[in-house]
C-alpha cells in the first residue's frame, strides 16, 4: 500500500488532461520486476521511489519478499555527486551487511557516520535474515549532479556483473557514455575556466588511484560522502 509509505505532497501523482478534461492520474508506485539471466541467477528488481514513511515495515516486507523467491543476494544500487571529473572511470564505493562480506569486495570501504537511506535499513535487515546485502555506489561528477549520466549506470552494472556472475548487455549504455563524454568535452572547451577545473578534478583523481588505476583513497571518499549525506541530510 503505497499511500502509507509515500507522501504524495512531495510526489504528487500526473494528472492527464485531455481538451480540459481529467482523464487519467498516475500515481507514483513500487514495482518488482522480474528479469531472467542465461546465468541461472534470475533477477527481481525493486523500482520505484524512496518511501517517507514506515522504512522499517517496508525493509522487513522486502525481506520477506526475498524469503518467499529465495533470494540469494540483495544488491542496492545509487550514486552521489563527488569531486570528479567525467573523463575518468567512474569510481564505485560499497557498503555491506556483515563484515566478512565487506572484506570480500573489491570496491572502496570507509569507516563513516552519515544519515542513512531507505536502502541502508534494507541492507541491515536483510544480513539480520542472513541474505548478503551489498550497496554499489558510483561518484558523478559534481557538476553533473541534476542530470543523467550513463557512464555512472554503465559503471554499476558492471559492479553487478562482477558480483553475480550475471551477463548484462551494456551495449547502448557504451554509446550513450561515448555521447555523452563527446558532449561534455565541447561544452566544456568553450569555456576556459571550465577547463582548468577540469584539469584540476583529473590531477587530483590521478593523484588518488592505487597502481590499477580503480580505487581512490579510502578516507578521501570517506569525507566526500559523509560531506554529501549531510548537507542533503533534512
Amino acid at each position: 500500500d503505497t499511500d502509507r509509505l509515500l507522501d504524495h505532497r512531495a510526489r504528487r501523482p500526473s494528472l492527464h488532461l485531455v481538451d480540459g478534461v481529467s482523464r487519467r492520474l498516475e500515481w507514483p508506485t513500487l514495482e518488482v520486476f522480474h528479469l531472467e539471466s542465461t546465468a541461472d541467477n534470475d533477477v527481481l528488481v525493486l523500482h520505484g521511489p524512496e518511501p517517507d514513511h514506515e522504512w522499517r515495515g517496508f525493509a522487513a516486507a522486502v525481506v520477506d519478499l526475498c524469503r518467499r523467491f529465495n533470494v540469494r543476494m540483495v544488491l542496492g544500487l545509487g550514486a552521489y555527486p563527488a569531486a570528479v571529473p567525467h573523463t575518468r572511470p567512474t569510481r564505485l564505493s560499497c557498503t555491506a551487511g556483515s563484515p566478512d562480506l565487506a572484506g570480500r569486495l573489491d570496491f572502496v570501504t570507509a569507516t563513516i557516520e552519515v544519515p542513512a537511506g531507505a536502502q541502508a535499513v534494507i541492507e541491515m535487515e536483510a544480513g539480520r535474515a542472513g541474505i548478503p546485502a551489498i550497496g554499489i555506489w558510483a561518484q558523478v561528477p559534481h557538476y553533473l549532479s541534476g542530470s543523467s549520466f550513463p557512464p555512472a549506470t554503465q559503471a554499476l552494472l558492471t559492479g553487478v556483473a562482477e558480483l553475480t556472475g550475471i551477463e548484462i548487455d551494456e551495449g547502448s549504455l557504451a554509446e550513450a557514455s561515448l555521447a555523452t563524454r563527446t558532449r561534455l568535452d565541447d561544452l566544456v572547451a568553450q569555456n576556459p575556466e571550465h577547463v582548468t577545473m577540469l584539469e584540476k578534478l583529473e590531477a587530483a583523481y590521478d593523484d588518488l588511484h592505487d597502481a590499477r588505476g580503480l580505487l581512490p583513497d579510502g578516507e578521501q571518499l570517506a569525507a566526500e560522502l559523509e560531506r554529501f549525506l549531510r548537507d542533503h541530510d533534512d
